[in-house]
């Protein structure tokens, strides 16, 4: 039994350390699903994935074998309850939402539980390699990608002097931006002309631009510019 025992606890540790380094990168960025949360995640998959190739105890008989236990129900069964886990770390904060990457990568860590728990030592660590690259590497990766910046906006004038929308879009255009799906409001008892929508730009400076020039003009009662989040 030495030799079984001693896979069980080489899968249940590499499953805790892969976990762990992936909980770290996590913790480090200030993610609420942590070390201990990914660390926890992981050796539970391999303990769970064990049991398709562990014997166990069980009354009336000394040894009893489960190679015939299926353990592909098993990982669905821990990749569906994971997916519930995952969901717990993702909120909306205003029009952004938090939380995916890390709901991603406790369902991969997950995954890599369960390869280390069914002894695929070399799987689950290619398997944590390629996750510690995908939440670092590609981090810096994706800050330097030009794209466009996106935020919503909302703009109030006073209606005396107002912009119409082809106005509006104008004093945009002017720092390199356009807005879409723009909406209009009416309050303050009609002394304030309202607009909303989706502001795209080029460069995220723009937004900081577009700001300073609103905070210095004449006739803006009130605005609001809040960045979408990757």
């Amino acid at each position: 039994m030495i030799p079984i025992y001693a896979q069980m606890a080489g899968g249940l540790a590499g499953a805790w350390i892969a976990g762990g380094m992936i909980g770290a990168e996590r913790s480090y960025h200030g993610r609420a699903a942590g070390f201990r949360t990914h660390a926890l995640v992981a050796i539970a998959a391999a303990a769970t994935m064990l049991v398709a190739y562990a014997p166990v105890f069980a009354p009336g008989a000394r040894f009893v074998s489960l190679d015939r236990l299926d353990p592909t129900h098993l990982g669905q069964g821990v990749m569906t309850g994971i997916g519930f886990l995952g969901a717990g770390v993702i909120f909306k904060e205003g029009v952004n939402v938090q939380g995916l990457t890390t709901a991603a990568s406790v369902w991969a860590t997950a995954a890599i539980g369960l390869l280390f728990g069914a002894g695929e030592y070399a799987a689950g660590a290619l398997t944590t390699v390629g996750v510690l690259a995908t939440l670092l590497a590609l981090r810096w990766l994706e800050d330097a990608f030009p794209g466009q910046v996106y935020a919503w906006a909302t703009f109030g004038f006073r209606s005396v002097g107002a912009p119409d929308k082809a106005g509006l879009q104008a004093l945009l255009a002017e720092h390199g931006l356009s807005m879409r799906d723009i909406s209009y409001a009416l309050t303050h008892d009609g002394s304030i002309v309202g607009y909303s929508g989706n502001v795209v730009a080029k460069r995220d400076k723009s937004l900081d631009d577009l700001a300073a020039h609103l905070l210095a003009m004449e006739g803006v009662a009130e605005f609001e510019l809040s960045r979408i989040s990757k």
